[in-house]
């Protein structure tokens, strides 16, 4: 199947490793070219290296009000256009409702939520007709996660918005989707089981609660991600889409 990505150009942020990585290769692979970044510049200039000469590398934080605007300059002088983004950042800081602080929260805010905002807003005013935003966000969307109080609160905040941009933009022509990962096999995961005494058993008995009965690959994220991002995907907008091995209870 043709994905319709030859030569289309899109910004993925946090793509230094996992799941914004994973996405990034999958995009190069079908013929896009990407601008991909991260906090820090040594690891920008690795991964853009790793993907070869269709990707170019550029240290941002999503938290900078400056970040938007340059990362989509980038694609168009570097590439010659702006056909979509992927808002990809770190998941935020575990605890409870008890025990994240003020400081955590207000981070996350900075980064997972507004940093996200700023950056679809600035999107959808450079975008046209075929165009896309994607954001990579959580099953917390619609479950609450124990012991990710943060993301709990803030993922379904920014699925609404992702929702209300996806009504105000799709007379243009443009779309607005959310990718749902569950338990893929990432360096996140491997801190969240991590914080188990038992990190071995606290995977065993997480894949036991998937009906796969195991953890996804960054690989198969970023394949069904390249694919949503995707011209073939065209009739498809204003929805979340889980990646989690059926995980999530709901229809």
């Amino acid at each position: 199947m043709d994905l319709g990505l030859k030569d289309r150009v899109y910004v993925v942020t946090g793509a230094t490793r996992g799941l914004g990585h994973a996405t990034a290769q999958a995009l190069v692979a079908d013929g896009a070219q990407v601008v991909v970044t991260g906090r820090e510049e040594k690891s920008v200039a690795e991964a853009a290296a790793a993907l070869g000469e269709n990707a170019v590398g550029v240290a941002a934080d999503n938290a900078d009000p400056a970040a938007a605007a340059r990362l989509i300059n980038t694609a168009r002088e570097r590439f010659g256009r702006f056909d979509g983004v992927l808002i990809s950042v770190g998941g935020p800081a575990p605890g409870t409702a008890a025990s994240n602080t003020d400081e955590q929260w207000q981070s996350a805010f900075e980064s997972v939520f507004l940093g996200a905002v700023r950056l679809a807003r600035t999107a959808a005013a450079e975008l046209s007709d075929g165009g896309v935003i994607g954001f990579v966000l959580s099953g917390s969307v619609y479950e609450p996660i124990a012991g990710l109080t943060i993301s709990n609160g803030l993922r379904p905040g920014l699925a609404g918005f992702a929702k209300s941009l996806a009504d105000e933009v799709g007379p243009r022509g443009v779309r607005v989707v959310g990718v749902l990962p569950g338990r893929i096999a990432t360096d996140r995961m491997k801190q969240l089981d991590g914080l188990s005494p038992d990190p071995d058993a606290a995977r065993a008995a997480n894949e036991a609660g998937i009906p796969l009965r195991r953890y996804g690959t960054p690989e198969e994220f970023g394949r069904a991600t390249a694919f949503l991002l995707s011209p073939a995907a065209s009739y498809v907008t204003g929805v979340m889409v889980p990646v989690d091995g059926g995980s999530l209870r709901g229809f």
